[in-house]
């Protein structure tokens, strides 16, 4: 009826225009033709019938058996052209319908390759996926991902595993498919058999005709045949030769179903998918490596003391940023002393944790050898500096090259470059309950904030020596008097700075939340952290709480003994009777002996003058000081030696024993358990 409709609108064009050229209404028939739509054989057909229906309607009919051949050679050549203009209008027509199906298609690779992989999440990529999907490629879109590559594990050689959905999204709800977070169920996820239904795309035109689909998918096929799905495509998620899952994109029956060209889109989409999920799961076992080195580093329990109630919290980084190198420790001092440090590496990831490792196992070791607190961050940084050497000496050997490309992937919070400490910060406390005395040493790290028993919280005043590495420059040492409940705040920069916040707006915050009166340490650390940590910490949150305590004066004894062999026996005699005095008489032999022998030895290779302290606490503590700097050492005795057994004496009945200096001399002390008491304490 159009090329009809078309000859009969020309009528009265020709009756009015009768010698309109015949090209202009070839043009015209053309434009019109257009303009509705046809296409192919119907255009041609068009053309052909209203060229004729032209040629005829619009003469005579007694001048048809007329008509000159010079007419009619003009109807064909106008017919001629007539199909020659179809044929480029219908191919530039189908042309245009081409480049816009490719250009969607683009389109949607594009949105895939800017909206999938844009975290180290493999559970949100899945989402991203079924979200760029639906709508513009499928109906509905289902992920399912190995349990094991949740947990950034592999998966196993033969490809067993359990599965579990991690995304779903589609056009229309109430949808039969199995939702997300369902139980895991058992899967064949091998690939390497050649024909496996895993290992490439398949495509299902029509689910009723063929009930191959059911295999692939956990769906239940009634129900998913009742609602009315369509057609299906399954494609595997493939990286580095493993099938971490499977993706199911789903038409309904009021969307076209899926063809064969619609096979290389599913696997694109799949692919772009697979790699990022693939990079979240090396990512996540990183991190989860790096997470349990760090945890195990860090003290699990804090040990049992009475110089200091202790709180604590730890917070690793987001996990884009990775895990860092921050460490916290309470140690132990003899003395009934304590040691509060808390450090901070440089960098994130494995190798950030392996040289807090290092660093904490040092501060331990400088620790017991009971430095004051400048002399042993001076060790520290001596030892950073050699690290640091032999650091760069490995990385020169091991990659003579160093703009070479080894190949090796990174992700974001894993280090590379390994620094051995350098520019590490370390704060060294240490607190004796007996003098209430604190004296603490920093290297490059903010100082503590005292809390008053009344409540007010400042910031420390001291001085703040250099980060540790850098060599040659002093640390010194701030010393100070705490009232009895006084809270010490140790802390990372991770607390008190921000993307957002500067640090001494941060310091400011912190004194404030400390400031808040709460019932226990635990309460004020969640105090704290409510108040400046965020959600997604760019760095490791440390915060240590330290609350003094005091011991009583009746659970110290001393007395100043005079340099003479003979007032041995006296010394015996004091530290009898105050055992005595304490209810320790299981104790008064073995004291007596260690008394003895630690006297006798200040008299005898020391100088004057020289004290003895008894301390009761967890344990019974028994001091000799005196004004020698000479340190002694325990050494194996020959047979016919008339010395250098006292120590080892010393040594066997005590439970321990050392040695410490102080500024006007030395002090050897040893500890002994009290009745009662388990071997823990």
């Amino acid at each position: 009826m159009g090329p009809l409709i078309v000859s009969l609108l020309l009528v009265p064009f020709r009756t009015v225009f009768p010698r309109t050229d015949a090209a202009l209404v070839l043009v015209a028939v053309v434009v019109a033709v257009a303009a509705l739509g046809y296409r192919s054989a119907g255009v041609i057909a068009a053309l052909s019938a209203t060229l004729w229906f032209d040629f005829f309607l619009t003469r005579p009919w007694d001048a048809l058996s007329v008509t000159s051949a010079q007419e009619g050679w003009t109807a064909v050549l106008l017919l001629t052209i007539g199909l020659a203009v179809s044929e480029l209008a219908v191919r530039a027509l189908s042309q245009r319908d081409r480049a816009r199906a490719a250009h969607g298609r683009l389109t949607l690779l594009h949105d895939a390759g800017t909206a999938i992989g844009a975290t180290l999440d493999a559970e949100r990529t899945a989402r991203e996926l079924a979200q760029v999907a639906v709508g513009r490629f499928a109906d509905v879109v289902t992920v399912d991902l190995a349990v094991c590559v949740l947990a950034g594990e592999e998966v196993p050689p033969d490809g067993a595993t359990r599965v579990r959905r991690v995304a779903l999204a589609g056009a229309r709800r109430h949808h039969p498919l199995l939702p997300v977070d369902g139980p895991p169920r058992l899967a064949l996820c091998g690939a390497r058999e050649r024909g496996s239904p895993w290992e490439r795309p398949r495509l299902e035109p029509d689910v009723r005709a063929c009930p191959d689909w059911q295999a692939l998918v956990p769906e239940p096929a009634g129900a998913v045949l009742d609602y009315g799905m369509r057609s299906l495509i399954t494609a595997p998620l493939r990286a580095r030769g493993s099938v971490l899952g499977m993706v199911g994109f789903w038409r309904t029956r009021d969307t076209p179903p899926f063809t064969e060209s619609d096979l290389s889109d599913a696997g694109e989409l799949a692919a772009k998918a697979a790699a990022a999920i693939d990079n979240a799961r090396r990512y996540t076992r990183e991190r989860a490596t790096a997470l349990a080195l760090q945890r195990n580093l860090l003290p699990r329990h804090l040990p049992g003391q009475t110089a200091v109630d202790v709180a604590s919290r730890y917070l690793p980084a987001d996990s884009r940023a990775g895990v860092g190198g921050d460490w916290f420790d309470v140690i132990p001092l003899s003395g009934s002393r304590v040691a509060l440090v808390v450090g901070d590496v440089v960098g994130h990831g494995i190798n950030a944790s392996a040289t807090m490792g290092r660093l904490r196992t040092a501060v331990r070791t400088l620790a017991d050898v009971d430095l004051p607190p400048d002399e042993l961050l001076t060790h520290l940084d001596d030892l950073v500096v050699h690290l640091g050497e032999d650091e760069q000496d490995t990385t020169a050997d091991a990659d003579p090259d160093p703009g070479a490309d080894t190949g090796t992937d990174t992700y974001p919070g894993t280090d590379t470059a390994a620094t051995g400490g350098v520019g590490t910060t370390c704060l060294y406390a240490v607190y004796d309950p007996v003098s209430r005395h604190c004296a603490l040493a920093s290297a490059g790290h903010p100082l503590p904030v005292l809390v008053t028993p009344g409540g007010r919280a400042d910031l420390v005043r001291g001085f703040t020596g250099p980060p540790l590495g850098v060599g040659g420059l002093p640390f010194e040492t701030t010393e100070m008097d705490l009232a009895t409940d006084s809270v010490l705040a140790l802390y990372s920069d991770g607390l008190v700075r921000s993307g957002d916040r500067d640090i001494d707006a941060g310091l400011t915050k912190l004194c404030d939340a400390l400031s808040v009166p709460e019932t226990s340490l635990n309460g004020t650390c969640d105090t704290v952290l409510r108040t400046l940590a965020d959600d997604r910490p760019a760095d490791d949150i440390t915060l240590l709480l330290a609350r003094t305590r005091a011991l009583a004066p009746d659970r110290v004894a001393d007395w100043d003994i005079a340099a003479d062999p003979a007032l041995v026996v006296h010394a015996r005699k004091l530290a009898v009777e105050q055992l005595d005095a304490w209810g320790l008489w299981d104790l008064a032999f073995i004291t007596e002996l260690l008394v003895s022998e630690l006297v006798t030895n200040a008299i005898r290779y020391g100088a004057a003058p020289i004290r003895l302290r008894l301390i009761r606490d967890r344990k019974l503590i028994c001091e000799v000081s005196d004004a020698s700097s000479t340190t002694p050492h325990l050494r194996r005795s020959r047979v016919y030696d008339e010395g250098g057994r006292g120590l080892v004496l010393v040594a066997q009945l005590s439970h321990n024993w050392g040695t410490r200096q102080t500024t006007a001399g030395k002090t050897i002390w040893c500890e002994q358990r009290l009745p009662g008491a388990s071997r823990a304490s």
